[in-house]
């Protein structure tokens, strides 16, 4: 008997650990910038839908925290990581773009004032389902306080703003178009860090099902030009202005492949 209650312990104590949402790997950037890279696989029951890169920067009063994961509860798993960092408070939300793994751990956050692009406001709140229903599948369970909560601040498209939120300069940088129509980068030239989102990524695929590819590249070589010390990306591991300049290169192959198959009349598979 005192074998088998040992055997179900272990078992249960396994599948909580399955379930569970793994930890960033947090990088100091700076001296009030931390990077939480998150896992690279795609939701899955593993990682509980946890597969995004967020940015905590410390102000004078509070935190801003640029992007919150896939659900409330991971919104929740990061805030208790920056609570590790500092006492002080999540006040500000910036969301790079609209899709769910960047945007509904806003949830976890109801006090928070939350920043986004014009565009990516109105993107959120026309694919919550949509962004809800894929989650959900993926990691095979409901998430019932998981919502879309759009922001209050919202920049419009093909705008570059200097502001000063809690102490810190910050420039929001919303281009025509890139990874997707709502884009939003976070220049901070105090720091000379730039927070991506996934018009950024390292390592991995870029996702292209809701870009425009050769605004994409177009901005890619703005990025490749700036004085960047760092650029945290969207996912993957922390990158530099050469990485960067490699990423375009690789897009701007592919698109020119692309483009030539088309002119000479190829079909789409081939």
């Amino acid at each position: 008997m005192r074998a088998l209650v040992c055997f179900f312990l272990l078992c249960f104590a396994g599948a909580a650990a399955a379930v569970g949402i793994p930890d960033p790997r947090v990088i100091k950037v700076t001296d009030r910038v931390h990077a939480l890279i998150g896992p690279m696989e795609f939701p899955n029951p593993g990682n509980q839908g946890y597969m995004v890169n967020s940015t905590v920067i410390e102000g004078e009063t509070g935190v801003i925290l640029i992007d919150t994961g896939f659900t409330d509860e991971i919104g929740a798993h990061l805030a208790r990581h920056v609570a590790r960092l500092t006492r002080k408070p999540v006040k500000v939300i910036i969301n790079t773009h609209h899709h769910g793994d960047h945007t509904f751990g806003n949830a976890a956050f109801p006090g928070a004032l939350v920043i986004s692009s014009e565009m990516c406001r109105k993107l959120l709140m026309e694919g919550e389902a949509e962004w809800l229903a894929t989650v959900e599948g993926a990691v095979g369970r409901k998430f019932p306080n998981t919502r879309a909560v759009p922001a209050t601040q919202v920049y419009a498209n093909k705008t570059r703003t200097d502001v000063v939120i809690d102490g810190v300069k910050l420039t929001f940088w919303v281009p025509e178009a890139a990874h997707t129509y709502g884009d939003m980068m976070v220049w901070l030239p105090g720091e000379e860090v730039l927070v991506g989102g996934d018009v950024l990524v390292q390592d991995i695929m870029p996702n292209f099902r809701d870009a425009h590819v050769r605004l994409w590249i177009d901005t890619l070589a703005e990025v490749k030009a700036m004085p960047a010390k760092v650029i945290i990306p969207g996912h993957g591991p922390l990158m530099g202005v050469a990485d960067a300049a490699r990423l375009h290169e690789r897009m701007t192959r592919l698109y020119a492949g692309i483009q030539a198959g088309y002119k000479a009349g190829l079909s789409d598979s081939e």
